[in-house]
């Protein structure tokens, strides 16, 4: 059965965005080369990303066209490429799907129709940022996985990644990486009760 990844900036307080108005929400992020050529290394090893709409249509408005800038870097031409082809999930209730070719669209139903696209063949789904989507497929019990790069900052408010969770879930500590910058990749597999 394919797996539910969270993959997630997250400050040390536990916040992904700040209040801040759109991109500026995230400005907080440590960016560098070697932190997206470890995450495109991730991101080559599956065929399908999940989003929420807000999310999404941010990406829709980069990557499709990326590579197509003179000044494109490495990381926007791979990025690119992988976006074009990898399949889009998006939780949405506003987003009509055939606006949106080689994207799937949950609007009903997000525990019943995340377990039928487990149960499809293909690699694991990533779920980019996504603050909505990723608190409502926590509170289904959806996410198998995370991977929070950790970042140095304290923001004190902004959009919480842990939100509403009713139940304990106990999560084992899979991998870690430490990057110059200071970002810490966490990865951190949930265990379940078999």
């Amino acid at each position: 059965m394919r797996k539910i990844v969270s993959f997630v900036h997250v400050s040390l307080d536990g916040f992904v965005a700040s209040n801040a108005e759109g991109q500026a929400s995230l400005d907080w992020i440590c960016i560098s080369p070697d932190l997206f050529e470890y995450v495109e290394k991730r991101i080559q090893q599956t065929d399908t990303a999940l989003y929420g709409r807000t999310t999404y249509q941010m990406m829709e408005s980069y990557w499709p066209t990326a590579a197509d800038k003179p000044d494109a870097s490495p990381h926007d031409l791979a990025h690119s490429r992988w976006y074009k082809s990898a399949k889009k999930v998006v939780l949405s209730k506003t987003l009509l799907e055939k606006n949106h070719p080689n994207t799937q669209i949950i609007s009903s139903n997000l525990s019943d129709e995340i377990n039928k696209l487990k149960q499809n063949a293909g690699s694991e789904i990533l779920l980019f940022g996504s603050p909505s989507a990723t608190h409502a497929l926590m509170a289904e019990n959806l996410i198998d996985e995370y991977w929070l790069f950790v970042n140095p900052v304290l923001l004190g408010q902004g959009i919480p990644l842990f939100k509403n969770i009713q139940d304990r879930t106990s999560l084992m500590l899979v991998k870690s990486h430490i990057f110059p910058s200071g970002v810490v990749c966490l990865q951190y597999e949930v265990k379940r009760n078999r």
